[in-house]
């Protein structure tokens, strides 16, 4: 599911976070893949899937090669010079076998396996990537999932909005990085180090009133795909930034 992104938390004009067009537009533009494996007869739960898309984006923006001079961190660069768009699609056997071989990071919940790899051109993705279906990805809870812990990151989604699996996993991402960039490197190494902690939750009406109007990183989508543009999808509730 492809999705871009604002944030009311960054008011530079040149913002990726930006709705209007931006300098950022008139970079080339560069999009996150993420791939989740689902089978036929065993889908991931929906919760998880989130979770679980949620921390393999933070795991490739805390990886060593996207750092510094690593292999990956051009294309990272590029990638959050112009807009922060991200892409879920789906695969399963030999689909799934042939994007594990390719340059990446696969990333496991308790029953999600999600894969991410460096950004590519927008129109520019390997095949083996680029032939994977983005749609029809939805999956379902088999029992409610436990209350989140408070003491741990929730990302609180919008409980008004209807979306799919797959989008509702690339929001999940944006948030988680939204809380990235916003922790001091003291706090982003004991999240790292603690193998990312989070939670991710549909709010109650009344709580994501006060979400909205408490300062915490808020995804508003840009409006590509599914909702309508600027409506708010999800806030990222770490509590160091509380």
């Amino acid at each position: 599911m492809n999705s871009d992104q604002t944030h009311d938390r960054t008011p530079a004009a040149a913002s990726p976070f930006r709705s209007e067009p931006t300098v950022r537009d008139e970079a080339p533009q560069f999009v996150l893949p993420l791939v989740a494996r689902i089978e036929r007869s065993a889908p991931p739960a929906r919760t998880d899937a989130l979770e679980t898309a949620a921390r393999a984006v933070l795991t490739v923006l805390a990886d060593e090669r996207s750092a510094g001079e690593g292999e990956w961190a051009q294309a990272m660069r590029d990638w959050q010079d112009a807009r922060i768009r991200k892409v879920v699609r789906r695969a399963r056997g030999a689909e799934w076998r042939r994007a594990e071989a390719l340059p990446g990071i696969t990333v496991t919940g308790k029953s999600a396996e999600v894969r991410v790899f460096p950004p590519v051109p927008l129109d520019g993705w390997p095949k083996d990537l680029a032939r994977l279906q983005v749609s029809g990805t939805d999956l379902d809870d088999p029992e409610p999932p436990p209350p989140a812990d408070p003491t741990a990151p929730v990302l609180w989604l919008n409980p008004d909005l209807d979306m799919s699996a797959g989008k509702a996993m690339a929001q999940a991402g944006h948030a988680a990085q939204l809380a990235w960039w916003e922790l001091t490197d003291e706090d982003r190494g004991a999240w790292r180090d603690a193998c990312f902690p989070l939670s991710v939750r549909p709010a109650a009406p009344s709580h994501w009133t006060a979400l909205v109007t408490s300062g915490l990183p808020l995804v508003r989508d840009a409006g590509f795909t599914e909702i309508a543009p600027g409506s708010s999808t999800v806030v990222a509730d770490h509590p160091a930034l509380r």
